[in-house]
């Protein structure tokens, strides 16, 4: 079980995890809730039914972790610029989407921070996280999530898959991200076998 995820009788899944790798997942967790940003909030005596229709923004964000976390949906940034049809579909699609998948990977994400906070740090300074098949759902997300954010900054695009990473000297100040990124690929992908049946 050491590193990775391994399924658990009954459905779910576990992992050990040492004091050091529950403080980078949380930190990493907790980074994406800053950059997601905090929810909104419903006005006092408003009513909340309006706040689940509210319009979200129709542009793309100007961050490029945020826009490869909330892209466009009819528009590949590959073909270049899009025609003003689907542009103007695409805007409309986030208006009415974007403020509820935020929240939804806020929510994720929270689940992995609540998680980790959960955990009892034995005398031997680690720990065993124990997710049941439902729990392992948020989990799944997020770790994608923080892969694509991650990979993101890195510039990892398709194409290469990241493959200089490996390559990379121990003195290159990337390196901790690079080391965190290929982490969190082993972390999602066992997860996804775990769920597996």
């Amino acid at each position: 079980m050491p590193g990775h995820f391994e399924p658990v009788p009954g459905g779910g899944a576990a992992i050990a995890l040492d004091e050091v790798e529950i403080s980078i997942l949380r930190s990493l967790a907790v980074q994406l809730l800053e950059l997601i940003g905090p929810g909104e909030t419903p006005v006092e005596g408003e009513d909340p039914l309006a706040a689940l229709f509210a319009e979200g923004p129709s542009e793309p964000p100007a961050d490029p972790a945020l826009a490869r976390l909330f892209p466009d949906a009819y528009v590949d940034p590959a073909a270049g610029k899009p025609d003003d049809e689907l542009q103007e579909a695409s805007s409309e699609f986030r208006r009415f989407t974007e403020n509820d998948l935020r929240t939804h990977k806020r929510e994720d994400a929270m689940a992995v921070v609540r998680a980790l906070d959960s955990l009892t740090v034995d005398g031997e300074g680690g720990a065993v996280l124990k997710l049941t098949a439902p729990d392992s759902v948020p989990w799944l997300r997020s770790l994608n999530d923080l892969r694509l954010t991650i990979g993101t900054r890195l510039e990892v695009t398709d194409e290469d898959e990241g493959a200089g990473l490996y390559r990379l000297p121990d003195s290159d100040p990337r390196k901790p991200m690079v080391m965190a990124y290929l982490w969190l690929g082993v972390l999602q992908e066992t997860l996804v076998e775990t769920l597996m049946p």
